[in-house]
């Protein structure tokens, strides 16, 4: 399941670590910014930040398939965490009808 910023990745091109940089802010910075996840935001923002200055291939790649790991290990326990309130919510919801 390959994705655009692995192509990036693997192309390194002063205008591909820009596409990449962008990318990676739209996509996993922001993101865990709206969510309010301070100390996630900053982990990532570090990591990525640490990938686009990496001049190794090998270890960039590398760099890239931890990033990505951890942002969707994040997804997961924000999902999970959505999906807690929503049951929650629906619990209250059900027990002051009764």
């Amino acid at each position: 399941n390959k994705l655009a910023m692995d192509y990036l990745v693997s192309n390194w091109t002063p205008e591909n670590k820009r596409l990449l940089q962008i990318g990676l802010q739209s996509w996993m910075v922001s993101r865990l910014e709206r969510w309010g996840v301070t100390s996630w935001m900053e982990d990532i923002q570090s990591k990525v930040q640490a990938m686009l200055g990496e001049g190794n291939k090998d270890r960039r790649s590398a760099l890239w398939m931890e990033t990505k790991a951890e942002f969707a290990q994040y997804e997961t326990v924000a999902a999970t965490s959505i999906l807690e309130m929503a049951l929650w919510k629906t619990e209250i919801e059900y027990e002051s009808s009764n």
